[in-house]
């Protein structure tokens, strides 16, 4: 008596399992070679990114509280309060 689907391959599942695992072991190979570029580098904080001098628009952001001040839209005193929450 043969019987059939057993003893010979993986199953729907084995195949699956194997997709999956190559798929960890591509994705940890890729981290593995970021982190090794990024360590070379020297550019790194405690959260791993180099962090910028200045957040995008800080200029922009600074140059809008202005006006809101000059127009009378705020105050002055939150006025200083944007600016301490821009580090200006």
């Amino acid at each position: 008596m043969m019987y059939r689907g057993f003893g010979y391959g993986y199953g729907a599942g084995g195949g699956l399992f194997m997709l999956f695992f190559g798929v960890l072991v591509f994705v940890a190979i890729v981290l593995l070679v970021i982190w090794a570029v990024r360590s070379a580098s020297g550019h790194h904080t405690a959260g791993g990114m180099a962090a910028p001098s200045q957040p995008a628009g800080h200029d922009e952001a600074i140059a809008i509280a202005k006006r809101r001040l000059a127009s009378g839209e705020i105050t002055a005193e939150q006025y200083g309060e944007i600016m301490r929450a821009l580090g200006a």
